[in-house]
């Protein structure tokens, strides 16, 4: 039977998924890597951990079950995407730890919309460009370096895939590097004017190839050797691609570290002007590329880990449903966990978290709650945003697994909410997309039986919640 294993380097951690050829989950693997948060605002991994944890879990997935590694024909990645690194050409190692999404230091107060038209993107801290540029401008001798050819650049998948193949292949696929602000969407290169004004030599950069196809081979040496690599794709868009949102209008929202809306907009480029990101959904080799409005919250999951790891008020993430059940609503509490600034819709890097609505009568069940309803209100704002009149969202993502939460975003919404029976989406879109990439398929694995959730809160209700969000979001604004 032919195996597909797909590589999911996401944010707090390192999965390998092995599956066949119908799509059933064979076995897996996942190891959590460190964050660094040296000062405020900035968020750090160490590329050589990120790098060891997907080798033991390539090892563990195949080990757990085992798997002869020769029936696995097809490898495919999905990655943070904005993460940057650079290392040493020579040696392979990192200069500096990988700048994460989530880190403001490079937030330009210049104007955010000049490269909207060309990228997709706005100039603030988000796309992974800048973040390079401030490496070469903050390590020493390091721009010179850079100059003279002694380093290379890379979002994640470029980072695994240098290390995958020995440093045989350079490369990434159109949505990591529709995710830079150094490429033209129409013509799908590094702009030369762009790499300038944001200061990355193009030398530095990755060849650019399709998602979909053949990209290159894993090292004779270690495991999945000699693998064919087929398919890459950034993990928004491995998610929009796993729920088989191959079809123009067609869209879905990742509940994860952050929280992510995607609409396929099909071969049309269409530039937001309501606070949207223009990017690359997808393209299969010698075919047009796919394109894609994207809205990006940056806070989803990682406020559920806040109220873990910082407040100490819940021991695990699954915590927040059962005590979030406990109270019919939020005590007049409202989150606006705008750690990072806030991202799409509103772009206001000056925000900052803040918690209202207290009183002695609020307590843990009450944050907890508040912390849901959060989830849910950026929700809403993101899909406003989009427009039309949509009538259901396909969700996905680990916190979807919460079923308070998926109907406390049916009732916000006031429409309803579809979650797969397999919600690791991501990891599926790019098994998926490595098994197109060889042909072993011809359209996504299906993810099994949907559940839906309707909406069950009157208007009245739902206008008073999102008016308190509203007041509360706007106390957040020149906190910086």
């Amino acid at each position: 039977m032919p195996l597909v294993a797909a590589i999911d380097q996401g944010t707090t951690s390192t999965r390998v998924f092995i599956t066949d050829d119908h799509g059933q989950v064979v076995s897996q693997a996942q190891f959590e890597h460190k964050q660094y948060l040296p000062r405020q605002g900035w968020v750090e991994h160490d590329p050589e951990e990120i790098w060891r944890n997907t080798r033991r879990a390539i090892v563990e997935a195949l080990a757990s079950k085992d798997i002869d590694e020769r029936d696995v024909v097809a490898l495919g990645i999905t990655n943070q995407r904005e993460t940057a690194v650079v290392w040493e050409k020579a040696t392979g190692k990192p200069i500096y730890n990988a700048i994460v999404w989530q880190d403001t230091r490079t937030n330009h107060d210049g104007d955010p919309y000049a490269y909207q038209q060309k990228t997709g993107l706005l100039h603030n801290s988000y796309p992974a460009g800048p973040k390079w540029a401030w490496i070469l401008d903050n390590v020493p001798n390091a721009r010179e370096r850079a100059e003279r050819g002694e380093l290379l650049v890379g979002t994640i998948d470029t980072w695994l895939i240098w290390n995958l193949t020995d440093g045989a292949l350079h490369v990434t696929d159109v949505t990591n590097a529709s995710r830079t602000l150094l490429m033209d969407l129409q013509t799908l290169n590094w702009d030369e004017e762009l790499c300038e004004a944001v200061g990355v030599p193009v030398g530095v950069l990755p060849e650019i190839g399709a998602s979909i196809g053949k990209i290159g081979s894993v090292r004779a040496r270690g495991p999945l050797a000699n693998t064919p690599i087929t398919g890459v794709l950034g993990d928004q868009q491995a998610a929009l691609f796993g729920q088989g949102c191959l079809e123009e209008n067609s869209a879905k929202m990742t509940y994860g570290t952050g929280l992510f809306m995607v609409l396929n907009t099909g071969t049309q480029l269409n530039i937001s002007d309501t606070g949207l990101l223009t990017t690359v959904a997808y393209q299969v080799a010698g075919q047009p590329p796919v394109y894609a409005l994207e809205g990006s919250v940056a806070v989803g999951g990682s406020l559920v880990q806040w109220l873990r790891d910082q407040l100490g008020i819940i021991r695990t993430a699954e915590e927040t449903e059962a005590l979030a059940s406990q109270v019919p609503d939020s005590g007049g509490v409202t989150i606006v966990p705008a750690f990072s600034g806030l991202f799409a819709p509103r772009w206001r890097p000056d925000a900052r978290g803040i918690i209202t609505g207290l009183t002695r009568f609020v307590d843990r069940r009450h944050i907890a709650r508040a912390a849901l309803e959060a989830t849910c209100l950026q929700t809403l704002e993101v899909v406003r945003a989009m427009g039309g009149e949509p009538t259901q969202l396909k969700v996905d993502g680990g916190m979807t697994s919460n079923d308070l939460l998926m109907q406390m975003q049916a009732d916000i919404l006031g429409f309803d909410v579809v979650r797969p029976a397999n919600i690791e989406t991501t990891v599926m879109g790019a098994a998926s997309a490595a098994a197109m990439g060889i042909s072993l398929i011809d359209a996504p694995f299906t993810l099994g039986t949907p559940t839906t959730f309707q909406n069950e809160m009157a208007g009245p209700d739902r206008d008073r919640l999102i008016a308190k969000w509203e007041d509360a979001v706007l106390r957040s604004y020149n906190q910086a």
